[in-house]
């Protein structure tokens, strides 16, 4: 998959993330609550809200790094190999295995997203 496929793909899972918290938020969260500027905290304690909102920050926190990556490679025109597709795939695995609340295939999956964004670094690096 080409490196422009890839960073298509990856904004493309983060409106996934977006919609599946704001979807689930709706359904659990006060009528218009996220409608509003949330200057009041409301606490949720349903497990799929809590969830969702955190696969969405962890994917945040991956897919800052992953653009910085592969747009360096789409800027020098070095090809990225395997790493983006790896790294897209692995992090669209992660959604559904987070919502559903499997402990340790979660973790595998993110740990080969987290090896795919080491490829990348080494691949632009040298």
């Amino acid at each position: 998959m080409s490196e422009i496929a890839c960073l298509v793909l990856s904004v493309a899972l983060w409106v996934v993330h977006v919609l599946i918290q704001g979807g689930i938020g709706n359904s659990v969260l006060p009528r218009g609550y996220l409608a509003t500027a949330r200057d009041q905290q409301v606490k949720s304690d349903n497990v799929y809200y809590g969830r969702a909102s955190r696969a969405l920050a962890n994917y945040v926190e991956n897919l800052v790094p992953f653009v910085a990556l592969d747009l360096g490679f789409i800027a020098t025109h070095h090809p990225g190999g395997w790493g983006p597709t790896i790294w897209v795939l692995a992090r669209a695995l992660y959604i559904p295995l987070y919502l559903a609340g499997v402990p340790y295939l979660r973790s595998a999956v993110w740990t080969v997203s987290l090896i795919a964004l080491l490829m990348m670094l080494v691949r632009l690096a040298f």
